[in-house]
């Protein structure tokens, strides 16, 4: 694909995020309605996350009716990726903090094919910041291109990371952690993998490494952070530890990994 069809359903991508961010700022601050559970009690999912992607499936319709869609809230439908183009949607990413007030939180929205992702967007609408990439393309920040850190030195590094609703797989990432966190500079962990990514892309953090990500919490970051520069390693699923990534400049991706898979 060229990259001007890229940069076509980057467009398409970019007005469905926010359509959805449109829906999350009318609601942000108000009483939350409609919350019920997930895979756990600790797993929410408000009359938010419905409108977000209820807005977002209306622009891709519209755009790109053949198409298929992988929604975090709607399921899979349509074409399987090996057919066509699926998008891949996390209307919001950061429920938890939504509902509590945190303001930290985004809309997710990538379209790919059968070798992974073309284009991505990650808008967080209380900032109105759109981070986007293309698969050929710079990563950017509201038009302008970013590129991630370049640090190699893990003790002055700040990493982000992410746990899990499962306790079980949270006491496991919490042995992580204890590994991590005398090594680098400082963790920090937001509670949106979606912004963990593209703040990694655009350097506020300088990498990021989580387990029991879903496919739409990182179809479009990842994207993003790639094209900023940084590496992007998939984790493998071991034993009881699910499937996960490692994102990192190159002087620091080694050293993270081995902690993180140790």
């Amino acid at each position: 694909m060229q990259s001007a069809n890229q940069q076509a359903l980057l467009e398409i991508a970019i007005t469905a995020a926010r359509a959805g961010a449109r829906e999350l700022r009318a609601r942000f601050g108000s009483a939350a309605l409609g919350v019920r559970t997930k895979s756990s009690a600790t797993d929410p999912v408000s009359e938010a996350d419905v409108a977000s992607e209820r807005a977002v499936r209306a622009v891709l319709e519209r755009h790109r009716p053949s198409d298929g869609i992988l929604a975090e809230e709607g399921g899979n439908r349509g074409p399987t990726v090996e057919d066509g183009l699926r998008w891949i949607v996390d209307p919001l990413d950061g429920t938890v903090n939504f509902l509590f007030g945190v303001p930290l939180f985004a809309v997710s929205v990538a379209c790919e094919d059968a070798h992974g992702t073309l284009a991505g967007v990650v808008l967080d609408p209380l900032r109105e910041e759109c981070f986007a990439a293309t698969r050929d393309g710079p990563a950017t920040l509201n038009g302008e291109q970013i590129n991630g850190s370049s640090r190699s030195d893990l003790a002055q590094a700040l990493v982000a990371t992410g746990f899990a609703y499962d306790a079980r797989t949270r006491a496991r990432q919490a042995a992580v952690v204890a590994r991590v966190l005398p090594a680098a500079r400082d963790i920090r962990r937001g509670g949106a993998a979606a912004l963990d990514l593209v703040w990694c892309a655009c350097g506020r953090f300088d990498a990021y490494y989580e387990r029991d990500v879903k496919h739409w919490d990182i179809a479009a970051g990842a994207l993003i952070a790639s094209r900023a520069g940084l590496v992007v390693r998939r984790l493998e699923a071991r034993g009881e530890d699910p499937q996960g990534l490692v994102v990192a400049p190159p002087g620091l991706i080694d050293a993270l990994c081995e902690l993180v898979e140790r």
